[in-house]
């Protein structure tokens, strides 16, 4: 399924590739001793939910764990954050850790309109929610989300305001990029993601029974990581060989 030829294509970006940890504390130490630096999302930061890893520019990572009690919050979070949003959090409680999720980039002044177009062309979404963040440092972040009812699509959100990306981060095991994401996409999820993903150059879509991330291809990795730190996340150096896929008919490309 594609947008209709009388309406511009929204080009898209991946904004962060969430990964799902039971302990935040205990997958920031391990991440940190994988040789990435890691930064508590909001403060304080003993009660924080997320934590990211960040790049100079581009996608990045996320540490999520869930509240206590999340696997039951389906009702309540439909109603906070529309129709499929529960679906997506209780899916991320009962879930082993690992990849559990993907965000893919909107500017605020577009997504509400691109929400509205996606339930025209059949990936009906909840509502834009606007959200802020009180982080570590004092400031505020600012930003808005849209969650799809299919709750193993991708989600769409806006940049951070103010802009979060430190330029002068400098990961020790010599990441500098995520360069690839490879989303596996179940056959009757094609339509929808293609959709969500537009253009999204970091994006390479691979055929699998269950729609979600599969690996993470990272620029500039010095060494092999360590598996046993990664929480269940596949990390590659960018010039490694792809997860062995079966690639769609139509392409392993989101064009």
């Amino acid at each position: 399924m594609t947008a209709p030829a009388s309406r511009p294509s929204v080009s898209r970006r991946c904004s962060h590739v969430l990964i799902r940890v039971h302990d935040l504390p205990g997958a920031v130490d391990s991440f940190r001793a994988a040789g990435f630096q890691v930064a508590y999302a909001t403060a304080p930061e003993h009660k924080a939910l997320h934590a990211h890893v960040w790049f100079p520019e581009g996608p990045v990572m996320e540490l999520l764990t869930t509240p206590p009690g999340a696997r039951w919050m389906r009702l309540p979070v439909d109603l906070r954050f529309g129709r499929g949003a529960g679906e997506r959090m209780v899916r991320w409680a009962r879930q082993d850790e690992g990849f559990c999720d993907l965000a893919l980039l909107v500017e605020h002044s577009e997504l509400a309109a691109a929400t509205g177009e996606l339930a025209e062309d059949g990936v009906p979404c909840g509502r834009a929610v606007p959200w802020t963040r009180r982080r570590p440092d004092g400031g505020t972040a600012r930003f808005a989300f849209s969650y799809p009812r299919g709750g193993r699509l991708p989600f769409l959100v806006t940049p951070y305001d103010p802009p979060q990306h430190p330029a002068g981060v400098r990961h020790p095991n010599g990441a500098q990029a995520i360069t690839r994401v490879v989303l596996g996409v179940r056959p009757a999820d094609l339509p929808a993601v293609r959709r969500l993903a537009d253009d999204a150059p970091e994006l390479l879509l691979e055929e699998a029974p269950v729609t979600g991330v599969r690996a993470v291809h990272l620029a500039g990795l010095t060494d092999p990581l360590d598996p046993a730190l990664l929480h269940g996340a596949v990390l590659l150096p960018a010039d490694a060989t792809p997860v062995p896929p079966t690639t769609h008919s139509k392409g392993s490309s989101t064009s």
